[in-house]
């Protein structure tokens, strides 16, 4: 067996249970839109993205439009609840806006993902929206704050 061959696995046998170990971690440490997943920076970025892309539909307050739903309120937070901010995102990514969908880039996503959670009043924290949808699927978009843990 090759030299490199055997330091490759001896490299993987020492990696395989702290990756083991970090994936277990991440399981009891999943965040939720309650836990500051965007930067207010972030926020004021998407905001005129939001009103050049998407308030023609769906309004400058986000309170809908006649073919558009609402991005704000009781209706919005329960179309979304229990599902995850990449499914959010990816619904902007691929089918906004309707007029060329898929014209916007991951970071306009996200950033006008961070000005539609600060318009509902999710809490800003220091790190912003994570551009890929995979690691974005890991917050859950959660309409109610859950109770602190004991």
């Amino acid at each position: 067996m090759p030299r490199n061959a055997i330091a490759i696995l001896a490299l993987a046998a020492l990696i395989s249970p702290l990756v083991t170990l970090r994936v277990l971690q991440t399981s009891d440490e999943s965040k939720s839109v309650w836990d500051g997943v965007y930067t207010e920076e972030q926020a004021k970025r998407g905001e005129p993205i939001y009103h050049k892309e998407c308030a023609a539909c769906h309004g400058d307050m986000l309170t809908g439009g006649e073919s558009a739903p609402p991005l704000t309120g009781g209706a919005f937070l329960a179309n979304w609840n229990g599902l995850t901010v990449g499914d959010l995102v990816d619904r902007i990514r691929k089918t906004m806006p309707q007029t060329e969908p898929g014209r916007l880039t991951r970071q306009q996503g996200s950033d006008i993902l961070a000005f539609m959670l600060s318009v509902n009043k999710f809490p800003a924290g220091k790190i912003e929206l994570y551009r890929q949808s995979e690691m974005l699927k890991e917050i859950r978009f959660e309409s109610a704050k859950p109770a602190p843990k004991k």
